[in-house]
Parts: C-alpha cells; sequence; structure tokens
C-alpha cells in the first residue's frame, strides 16, 4: 500500500512579468517547504494546480510538492493583453517559481500542456530540471486532437448549481477515464469560480483559446527538435486511449531524445489523472528511483 499520511497544502504567489505588465502565479505547495527535493506538478491547458491534490497528498512524504495555476488559469490573474499566453511566458513564469522556491534542481511532472513546458524547459542548457516525467504528451500534437480541444476551449457556458457545472466537465473530460464520484466532484470544484453575475464559471481565462487557435492553425504540432536536446532521464505515460499522444509518437520517443520508458494507462484517455493508487505508483516508481 502507498504511504497516504496526511497532508495539508498551503495556497501561495509569486509576481512574475509581462510585456503588458506584472501578473500574479498562484500555487498550492505541499510537504516540509525545508525538504531540498521538489516536485513541480504543471496541469494542462484549462486545468489548474488543484489536479495534482491526491497525487501531492501521496508524494509529501518524499518531496515538497508544488503545483502551480499556470496564468490565466485557476486562482491565478489573467493577462492584461492574452497574445501573451503562449509557451515562452509559460516557461518565464516558471522560472520565476523555481527562484521563489530557492533550490537548484527540480523533479518535473507536466500533463499535456505542463509536459510542453516541461520538455522546452529540460531541453535548455543549465536547465533545473533533473528528472521528467511527461503525463501523455509529446513532441508531435496531431491535427486531430487540436481540434477535440478547440471544440470546448474557451466555449464553457455559466452554470447554475456545482451539479450542473459536474455534468458538463463530466462531458468534455470523459477521456480522463472511470473517476469515482467523489474524484468529479473534486475537479468540478476546483475548477469553478463565481461570476459578476453570481452564477458559476470555469476558473480559466476564456482568451487563452484565442492564443491555442493561433498556435495551432497549421495542423500537426512538431517540436521534435527540442525533444531531442532533452537528456535528463525521462518517463513517458500514455493513456491507452489517447487522441494527443498517438502509439507512432510514443514509439519514437523511446528511441529518440532522452529515451524514455514509456508505460500505457489502460481505459485511458487524454490525459491520466493520477488519482487512483496504480497510477500514483507508476509516478512514484519513476520519481524516487535511484
Amino acid at each position: 500500500m502507498i504511504n497516504q499520511t496526511a497532508f495539508e497544502f498551503a495556497q501561495r504567489s509569486v509576481c512574475c512579468t509581462s510585456p503588458s505588465g506584472l501578473h500574479r502565479m498562484a500555487y498550492t505547495e505541499w510537504g516540509a517547504r525545508d525538504n531540498p527535493r521538489v516536485l513541480v506538478c504543471v496541469h494542462g491547458l484549462s486545468r489548474n494546480g488543484r489536479d495534482f491534490d491526491e497525487l501531492a497528498r501521496v508524494l509529501a512524504s518524499d518531496y515538497r510538492v508544488v503545483c502551480p495555476d499556470v496564468v490565466g488559469r485557476g486562482r491565478s490573474d489573467w493577462l492584461r493583453d492574452p497574445t501573451g499566453y503562449g509557451i515562452a511566458q509559460y516557461v518565464a513564469d516558471l522560472m520565476v517559481l523555481i527562484a521563489r522556491l530557492d533550490v537548484e534542481a527540480v523533479h518535473w511532472l507536466g500533463t499535456s500542456m505542463g509536459g510542453l513546458i516541461g520538455m522546452v524547459l529540460a531541453s535548455l542548457d543549465g536547465s533545473p530540471i533533473t528528472r521528467l516525467l511527461l503525463n501523455d504528451v509529446g513532441p508531435v500534437i496531431s491535427a486531430e486532437s487540436i481540434k477535440r480541444i478547440g471544440d470546448y476551449i474557451g466555449r464553457a457556458p455559466k452554470f447554475d448549481s456545482v451539479a450542473d457545472a459536474e455534468n458538463y466537465i463530466r462531458l468534455v473530460s470523459a477521456p480522463f477515464g472511470a473517476l469515482s464520484d467523489a474524484h468529479w466532484r473534486q475537479l468540478t470544484e476546483s475548477s469553478l469560480r463565481q461570476s459578476a453575475d453570481g452564477r458559476l464559471e470555469m476558473c480559466y481565462d476564456p482568451a487563452i483559446a484565442q492564443s491555442f487557435q493561433r498556435a495551432t492553425t497549421s495542423g500537426d504540432i512538431d517540436l521534435w527538435p527540442i525533444y531531442e536536446r532533452i537528456r535528463c532521464p525521462t518517463l513517458l505515460i500514455r493513456g491507452a486511449r489517447s487522441d494527443l499522444l498517438t502509439v507512432d509518437t510514443a514509439q519514437a520517443m523511446a528511441t529518440r531524445g532522452p529515451r524514455p520508458q514509456v508505460v500505457e494507462v489502460p481505459g485511458v484517455g487524454h490525459a491520466p489523472m493520477f488519482m487512483d493508487e496504480a497510477q500514483i505508483a507508476i509516478v512514484r516508481s519513476f520519481l524516487l528511483a535511484v
């Protein structure tokens, strides 16, 4: 059994900058603040750092676990100029966060967009990332998956109740797999905020959809040159039903760049959420490997 000692998290923030001014990036922090072993967990395009609560609760006995809300999501500020939403801004913000943590090295778990940010950062000379886990994302993102994401990102309706919001999230996030009712409710409650009219809405800036559409107008995204520069130990986790990370891309990744081990999670599409013991065990085994 995995040790699930109870840990409380703290909610903190750090001030970052963009060409349009300053913005606050929020993050949750689990475990001992003086633990030199740090794990940064970064979420997907329209999600937030609270996605990692179950994983962080388990790993907090071994790590100082830090889960940011990338700018424009969760409790973080929205950019004044939405054209600034993009990987370059996110990498800069995450480096500010790592500087705030006052550590020389981190382990990194990135889901989807969080994995892309991790790939870029891990590819840089002198990168602080010394162990990388890519969750259902690689250097090629198919036009098919881009279209599926584009069909819902930035188009969420407002909701009259948490139950209505949960029904919507269960629909658009069905590829997460067979989560428990408690986990669906947890993902829902952490994804909402109250709008000016008193109704509930998703807690991300709808304008991130504009940047996503601009970045994906050419069809497939190809980041092989970036991936080839990664040298740290890497694990690739793929949802067996994923439409974002294809079998062919995962097989190619295993022979190129950091040559990661590839683990498939059955019954899941894009992307595994690390809310059950089996998925958490995969992460823990890799991160704590000697």
